[in-house]
């Protein structure tokens, strides 16, 4: 049994949930999404709550139940909030700044990365060293601060580069003499 699978998500104020087939289209405030479920499993909405029930006792069915669920929930929740990822810059003279719809990214590099960012998404760097990520798409967002982190992960001796807010990285030792 899946626990996640087991709990119905909750419709909040200003979100409306409608199934045709199975195909669930959720509209909020912010955004409206769409979302074709497998047919390993059944959607039903009642009472504003929506519940994913899987068909069968198949392998298959138990893995899309706690999975359309938790998709399900990250469709209603993008559709009222919005999905953020923060970013930190360290290093000296790396900085970030935007232009229009490019991400300028100085980052020690022999040439300056410019990074496009793709629709349905926005940057920000309300500082030079500093970037949030915002979207309704939880998948989106992550990519993107991904890829963008990509460019120069944090290295282990001095903590350079790009990483997430209020992430670790293991310092190492430098050689002895």
């Amino acid at each position: 049994m899946s626990r996640i699978g087991k709990q119905p998500v909750t419709l909040p104020n200003g979100v409306t949930a409608t199934i045709s087939g199975q195909t669930l289209e959720v509209k909020g405030p912010k955004a409206t999404k769409t979302f074709t479920a497998t047919d390993d499993v059944t959607l039903t909405i009642a009472d504003g709550q929506i519940t994913v029930t899987p068909r069968g006792k198949s392998k298959r069915a138990r893995q899309q139940w706690g999975m359309t669920r938790t998709v399900v929930a990250n469709l209603v929740h993008g559709t009222n909030e919005m999905f953020r990822k923060e970013l930190e810059i360290r290093g000296v003279g790396y900085r970030a700044q935007m232009q229009g719809n490019t991400l300028k990214l100085n980052l020690g590099l022999s040439h300056d990365v410019d990074f496009v960012v793709p629709e349905g998404v926005t940057v920000t760097a309300p500082k030079q060293t500093e970037l949030v990520v915002e979207g309704t798409d939880k998948q989106l967002v992550g990519q993107v601060a991904a890829n963008i982190r990509d460019w120069r992960r944090p290295e282990p001796y001095k903590g350079k580069g790009i990483r997430y807010k209020g992430e670790y990285i293991f310092q190492k030792e430098g050689k002895k003499k």
